[in-house]
């Protein structure tokens, strides 16, 4: 795999679009219908969230979004590597990539919603690598049966 190029993204390339369908279509997939928080385009294109995509020279490798709660907090959303490229790193640098960021922004702490299930466990895995861990909803989320939250203090 090309060295991976990670890039702020104004959602305008149709291999971001794609990958932002894929992503929405498999949150529908595996999660019930009143647990799907994924962000469509409108809702990634709102004040307060920046997107990232990974490139892996021409060809789009993964995306993420920071979205921006408050002057100290910030949500993780819409993570998603391409098929392509599973199990390459591809995920970790974005979140990695995030994380600088948020620091950088000056955050104190981040947080994401996640669901349960085997489809889930990869990613699960890679937040609790990088330091992530279990804790309360955040934000407008309540509990329920499907939802995991997570959070790093930074």
């Amino acid at each position: 795999m090309p060295a991976l190029t990670i890039r702020e993204d104004d959602l305008s390339h149709e291999q971001t679009r794609a990958l932002l369908a894929l992503h929405l279509a498999g949150m529908h997939e595996t999660s019930p219908p009143e647990n799907v928080f994924a962000l469509d385009l409108s809702g990634l294109q709102q004040p307060g969230i920046t997107v990232w995509s990974a490139w892996a020279g021409e060809a789009i490798a993964g995306i993420g979004a920071l979205k921006a709660l408050d002057d100290r907090t910030g949500e993780i959303k819409s993570m998603r590597t391409h098929p392509d490229h599973l199990r390459k790193g591809v995920g970790a640098a974005i979140l990695d990539h995030i994380v600088a960021e948020a620091r950088r922004r000056g955050l104190t702490r981040l947080s994401l919603e996640t669901g349960r299930g085997p489809a889930f466990e990869p990613a699960l895995g890679m937040y609790r690598t990088r330091g992530f861990a279990p804790g309360e909803a955040f934000a407008d989320y309540r509990p329920n049966a499907f939802s995991q939250f997570m959070h790093l203090d930074l």
